[in-house]
Formats: structure tokens, C-alpha cells, sequence
């Protein structure tokens, strides 16, 4: 198709993931309270949108304890600024299976298999404006490691986020997860338009070649809402693709540490930066007001 580049660009900043960063760099936040003030200055820095993650304290493990996820959130609404919430409803999908001759029992180390209600609880209780929804099942990086989202358990977690309100953003690893999304769409599970995030360069799904990432943005229906990045090293790359191929940008320490070569970044630097390029390509960077209009988002307190 040919290309039509975006002249009214959202950044999200992905604040923190679940990866094993934090002892990669010291900016990397870790507590509630860092990862509050990390989204925060992301926020004032230029980003209309904050995905987060929630992390052990002590040791920056990835967790999913509700109490972490309503302290962030409620960090964040109480700031001096306003962002739009996005919570990963990611975790719980995990899988590690045994060695190659004797693949059972998983292990327990690194294996975390949930259900649908309680993958999806956080957000029933915070109230985000967004929550990610991984469409698909796919070998993640390490060997013996899947994550693991089945049809069915997309069904059930769509079927509640739609319910509760809160959008989902469909992460697409692969050209597959775009076809299920769109029959999700088809079965009423999830609402048209839909909101998508293209994740370029995760080991093993899409690699993040401009051939592969047009073959993914042609696979997004014309109406949706689309966003992408690329890992490490071509982060910023991705944030002039993304605009350039009609779509929205998304930075932050999940999915990349370094500023430039030598220098580890701050999640606010990364915001920075894209805001630069996207200006100098001549696109606006939107406020988060604008983003609640364009997606038709609501924000609410949270239950009590």
C-alpha cells in the first residue's frame, strides 16, 4: 500500500517490562514508587501514554501483586500531570518446560500459569484506559521458555476487558496474531476500531527488517489505531518507520537501555528523543486528551 505518513503522532512510554534488565542498568525502576515517578516524568517529557509493568522492589523480579499495580496507578493520577493508563494484563502466560528428552514437568523456576479472571484482575480494580492483550502463543527468547496466550484464553480475557471498559491494545508479534486479532474483532469479542502495538525484533516473532514491518502494518485494517517499536538499537529508528508508514511511536527502558552508544538512558530521554524526530519529520506530537478523544477512552477513578 502506499505509505501516508502520520501528521498527529501518540508516544507511549513503556516504563519498565518484565524482562531481566534491572541489574543492567540503574534506571531501570523497581518499586512502585520509581516506577510512578519514571512513568511521571515520561509523561512531562512528551508521552501521552505510560505502559506498566509492576516489579519486586528488592529484587526487580516481574510480578503481578495487585498492591503494587494500585500503588503505581495510583501514584500516577494523583501527579501533576496528566497521562492515559495502560497496564501489561501479560503475565501469567508463562511457561518453562523441562530439557529435551523430558519436557514434563515444567519447571518451576520461571513458570507462571494463571487463569483468565485472575490474568485480568489488576486491571478489573485499577481501571486503566488500556491494558495489552498478547494475541498470540510464540517461543520468547529463551530456550525452553513459551509464552503462552491460547485462543480460548484470549476469548475469555477480551470478552472481560471489553466488559470492564477498558480498551485493549492487541501486541502483535507476528503477522498470525494481526489475523487472530481481526477474527476476535469479528466474533464481538473486542470492539472496532481496534488499537494494535507492532513489536518488531522480539526473538522469535517478528524480525525488525522494513519488509517484515510493512508486511505487519499492511495486515492492520484501515480504520485501526496502530503503534510500533523495535528493540534495543533500532528503537529510534522505529519511532521515524512508524510515523513515516502512518502509525504512532512507543520508547521506553522495556525495550531498550541506551541513549546512544556509552550512555544509558532514563525513560524521560528516550520520550525526548522521539519527540525530536517526530517534530523534525514535521508531525505534532498529541497530548493525552487528544489520544482519550481519538481512541474513545474514559478516564475513571478505580474501585474501591
Amino acid at each position: 500500500m502506499p505509505l501516508t505518513m502520520n501528521r498527529e503522532v501518540f508516544i507511549t512510554c513503556a516504563v519498565t517490562g518484565s524482562g531481566g534488565t534491572q541489574d543492567r542498568s540503574p534506571h531501570v525502576p523497581r518499586s512502585p514508587a520509581q516506577i510512578a515517578d519514571s512513568a511521571i516524568a515520561a509523561a512531562k517529557a512528551g508521552a501521552a501514554v505510560v505502559h506498566c509493568h509492576v516489579r519486586d522492589p528488592d529484587t526487580g523480579a516481574p510480578s503481578r501483586k495487585l498492591e503494587y499495580y494500585r500503588e503505581v496507578t495510583d501514584r500516577i493520577r494523583d501527579a501533576d500531570v496528566d497521562v492515559v493508563l495502560n497496564l501489561t494484563a501479560g503475565m501469567g502466560g508463562d511457561m518453562v518446560f523441562g530439557d529435551t528428552e523430558v519436557p514434563l514437568p515444567l519447571k518451576d523456576a520461571g513458570t507462571d500459569m494463571i487463569g483468565a479472571t485472575e490474568r485480568v484482575a489488576h486491571v478489573a480494580a485499577c481501571l486503566p484506559e488500556i491494558c495489552t492483550l498478547d494475541c498470540g502463543t510464540m517461543n520468547f527468547a529463551e530456550a525452553d521458555y513459551v509464552m503462552t496466550n491460547t485462543p480460548g484464553m484470549l476469548t475469555a480475557m477480551g470478552r472481560m476487558m471489553t466488559e470492564l471498559g477498558v480498551k485493549p491494545e492487541i501486541e502483535a508479534f507476528d503477522t498470525g496474531h494481526l489475523w487472530h486479532a481481526k477474527q476476535l474483532v469479528k466474533d464481538g469479542v473486542l470492539d472496532a476500531p481496534a488499537l494494535v502495538q507492532l513489536c518488531m525484533g522480539v526473538p522469535w516473532g517478528a524480525p525488525d527488517d522494513l519488509n517484515t514491518f510493512m508486511a505487519m502494518v499492511n495486515n492492520v485494517p484501515e480504520d485501526w489505531t496502530f503503534s510500533a517499536f523495535g528493540l534495543g538499537r533500532n528503537q529510534m529508528a522505529y519511532v521515524a518507520a512508524a510515523v513515516l508508514a502512518g502509525g504512532n511511536v512507543r520508547v521506553g527502558l522495556e525495550d531498550n537501555l541506551w541513549l546512544e552508544k556509552g550512555v544509558l538512558a532514563e525513560n524521560w530521554h528516550l520520550v525526548e528523543r522521539a519527540c525530536t524526530i517526530i517534530d523534525n519529520m514535521g508531525a505534532r506530537v498529541m497530548g493525552p486528551a487528544e489520544v482519550r478523544e481519538k481512541l474513545g477512552l474514559t478516564k475513571r477513578a478505580p474501585k474501591q
